[in-house]
């Protein structure tokens, strides 16, 4: 056995633990930009907070997924400000966009020179500056990845911006930040959670360290999720799907994911769509469609027994099979009211070059079974 984790260097988890951000931020710099979501209004507290401390503070709000140009424009605030460090306050963009004006603030040159794909690939060579990420919703796990997840509309991809460097210095998860999200939020973040709990769980590069985290996520996620979208305010329900996203975070980052953001991760790049709720749409059909690929060309891979446990961990009926996962997964998705693909815009005439595009995607490698395109267009169909 051999395996490697890695994690922010430090994580802070609890509700009402904002409060401690004056002294941590003070530890780390004197001006600080704070990358926030649409609205930076909710970042009110967090302000107040470090200004208390004599902190000067810049604010880069970051309306919708951030693209290539979103983090060129924020570190070039940060620069014209002389930011000594950024703190990320809101969701995956936010997180995403935040973790991407770090580490540019230390490296020469532009953004495309460091993406993968559309861009030059270079390495990242100078850690970042301190970068605190604080989540708002529970599900990205953003705040413990090294990576930032970027659109090129131009090309129309989503595209990497990727380091061991890009881990924070801190994660600071407060459930209480989580409090009175709508609920449609609260439901495909929650999905989006629970799949980097159960995509891991499965992968090929699975571990220990990760298995435990996965089950513990997933067993937390499954009882209280529904209870999360019902009422936002519900303590316990915000704690554990605090707690889920946060594992499920930790697990993919070491483990890997599969076809659920191999599809996700370039369908996101082709329609404008929140990524949770794209994902919540395709987990159910493809725990389906692997089930069906295993049972049919590796009927002795350890994946199988893997699904069986998760169905168990779902269900919490220590008889269940792994098939049932699947139909625990739709009733979910029709109770929380889960927009199919078409409701995004999506059309069929669009799936081949989805699949195209999802076969060379990294997060395509771990999954426990190679799928072929039919296979992979046939997800997409049944998530029409």
């Amino acid at each position: 056995m051999a395996f490697e984790f890695a994690t922010a260097a430090r994580i802070i988890f609890g509700a009402g633990r904002l409060g401690e951000i004056g002294d941590i931020a003070r530890a780390l710099g004197r001006h600080a930009l704070v990358v926030t979501g649409r609205t930076p209004e909710r970042a009110g507290d967090l302000l107040a907070l470090l200004r208390e401390k004599k902190l000067e503070v810049g604010v880069f709000p970051v309306a919708g997924e951030p693209e290539v140009d979103t983090v060129r424009r924020g570190t070039a605030l940060a620069r014209d400000e002389g930011c000594d460090c950024v703190i990320g306050f809101g969701g995956g963009a936010a997180l995403d966009a935040a973790k991407a004006v770090a580490i540019l603030l230390t490296n020469d040159g532009d953004v495309a020179d460091y993406v993968e794909i559309v861009g030059r690939g270079k390495a990242l060579i100078v850690p970042p500056v301190p970068l605190v990420a604080i989540p708002t919703t529970a599900g990205t796990g953003s705040e413990v990845t090294a990576n930032s997840v970027l659109a090129s509309p131009e090309h129309r991809v989503k595209v990497s911006l990727r380091s061991p460097m890009m881990l924070p210095r801190l994660a600071l998860v407060d459930p209480e930040l989580t409090y009175g999200l709508p609920a449609a939020v609260t439901a495909a973040t929650g999905l989006d959670a629970l799949a980097q709990l159960i995509e891991p769980f499965v992968s090929k590069r699975a571990n220990p360290l990760t298995d435990g985290l996965c089950r513990e996520g997933m067993s937390r996620a499954a009882r209280s999720l529904r209870a999360a979208v019902a009422a936002g305010y519900d303590a316990r329900a915000r704690e554990d799907m605090a707690l889920a996203g946060l594992f499920g975070g930790m697990a993919l980052a070491n483990a890997g994911l599969g076809a659920v953001h191999g599809l996700a991760g370039p369908l996101g790049g082709m329609i404008r769509a929140p990524h949770g709720a794209l994902c919540a749409a395709l987990l159910p059909r493809v725990v389906e469609a692997n089930l069906r690929a295993l049972r049919a060309r590796e009927p002795g891979s350890g994946a199988l027994p893997r699904y069986r446990e998760v169905a168990r961990l779902l269900t919490d009926n220590p008889e269940a099979e792994a098939e049932d996962a699947v139909g625990w997964l739709d009733r979910l998705i029709t109770d929380l009211d889960i927009p199919r693909l078409r409701d995004h815009g999506l059309t069929p005439e669009r799936i081949p070059e989805l699949v195209g595009k999802a076969a060379r995607a990294s997060s395509m490698k771990p999954n426990p079974v190679e799928l072929t395109s039919e296979e992979l267009a046939a997800i997409v169909e049944a998530a029409l």
